[in-house]
């Protein structure tokens, strides 16, 4: 089952020639999420081909470079014929300004828009994954990260030693997979454990929006496959960093060590900063080895570990 983060925006506060304003896509078995949606979002979705068949939008927080897009984009799809509903997820008390917002860009919206507020540590749960908001460090006192967290999947089933037991393939082997017993007609017991080898985690991307370093993206991010966190400054601004609610890429680092995750991807960048960012990646690498920058139209596909390649 395929699951891909897909980078649309990478600049912090202002767009630059090489780089939109916050957006990330995560493509999950042909579902698109959008995370964020800073202005000339719907460009960046055409450029890099994202799908505009998308039906949910999770903001971390209000700020005009992560959801001033949402207007053209809906714009766009009202021009295209778009008649299904479409989901925005927010902090608390935002459906006001995003209604007012999308409201300057069409004079009749024909889809539904459907605001749900959004409580942390509190998942929408949705089949075989969910979204699970978090509290972030930012200015904005309700500004939110996100964990997407699949399901714990079954153990691995041995097709093989079933056979060789005598036990019919149909009802009885999605039975054991499952977990339960079976009674062969012979009258013997068969349990799962026979057959079924340990229940196996799922993939886990954590995304944090704009935010200090925090327990909260910690907590969220152990063990994750992905932490996307934002690295606006090198530390010579760590002062900056501080004033204005953001991290350094030597924070960020530092908070990937702590949570032991697999990857950190560092975005929402200043625009001081050159497309490779090498100051940053750098500085984040002394604290955290395995860390990259992203770039705009960056494609990460995100495998299951190791030992269960090929389900």
């Amino acid at each position: 089952m395929s699951l891909i983060v897909r980078f649309l925006g990478t600049s912090a506060s202002r767009p630059t020639v090489e780089r939109n304003v916050t957006s990330l896509a995560v493509v999950r078995e042909g579902e698109t999420l959008l995370f964020d949606c800073g202005e000339g979002t719907q460009r960046q979705m055409m450029r890099y081909g994202t799908s505009f068949a998308l039906s949910d939008i999770f903001f971390t927080h209000m700020h005009a470079d992560h959801m001033l897009g949402v207007i053209g984009l809906c714009r766009t799809l009202a021009l295209q014929g778009r008649i299904e509903p479409m989901r925005l997820w927010a902090p608390q008390g935002s459906e006001g300004l995003l209604r007012q917002a999308i409201a300057l860009g069409t004079e009749k919206q024909p889809f539904a828009l459907e605001v749900a507020d959004l409580v942390p540590e509190t998942p929408i749960q949705r089949k075989g994954y969910q979204i699970l908001p978090y509290s972030a460090d930012h200015k904005d006192k309700k500004a939110l990260g996100f964990a997407l967290i699949e399901d714990i999947r079954l153990g691995r089933f041995n097709p093989e030693r079933a056979r060789e037991m005598g036990i019919p393939e149909g009802p009885a082997w999605g039975m054991l997979h499952r977990g339960e017993s079976v009674t062969l007609d012979d009258g013997r017991v068969v349990t799962a454990a026979e057959l079924v080898g340990p229940s196996r985690p799922g993939r886990r991307i954590v995304f944090t929006g704009d935010t200090r370093p925090a327990d909260t993206t910690v907590a969220a991010s152990i063990g994750a496959d992905i932490l996307v966190h934002e690295a606006t400054f090198a530390d010579e601004e760590g002062p900056r960093a501080i004033e204005t609610g953001h991290s350094t890429a030597r924070e960020a680092g530092e908070v990937a060590a702590r949570a032991g995750v697999k990857q950190l991807v560092l975005t929402h960048l200043s625009a001081r900063y050159s497309l490779n960012a090498s100051e940053l990646l750098q500085q984040a690498r002394e604290a955290f080895p395995n860390s990259i920058v992203a770039r705009d139209g960056m494609e990460i596909e995100i495998p299951f570990a190791a030992e269960d390649q090929g389900d």
